[in-house]
């Protein structure tokens, strides 16, 4: 994981806001959720209160999204992750493997 993939992350769990290179977490007191963006585009919301997880490429499947997604992956849904196979995403979670696609939740190891 890359220096500031643990800040992003580090913002998460401290609930504050924070802005690195391309990547902003802006928190929200009055929904306890978390938005991240990457170039200004929203790729996931944490809801501190359920600790679900809404993930979007934004319609660019790049290895940066990727990158930052897996990142928030591997700190608030142990086990699951994002991986590309033959140009297609797909996110894999402790027992199955689903096409992955934007506006996809993840709660309590349900993908919805």
């Amino acid at each position: 994981m890359r220096k500031l993939e643990k800040q992003m992350n580090s913002a998460l769990l401290r609930k504050t806001n924070w802005a690195g290179s391309n990547t902003t977490v802006s928190y929200n007191e009055f929904t306890n959720c978390s938005s991240i963006l990457l170039h200004g585009h929203q790729i996931a919301t944490l809801d501190h209160h359920t600790n679900a997880l809404k993930l979007s490429s934004c319609g660019y499947q790049t290895v940066t999204t990727k990158s930052r997604l897996n990142a928030l992956l591997s700190e608030f849904k142990y086990g699951c992750k994002v991986f590309q196979k033959n140009f297609d995403w797909y996110l894999q979670s402790v027992n199955q493997t689903v096409d992955f696609w934007d506006g996809m939740i993840l709660c309590q190891g349900e993908i919805l």
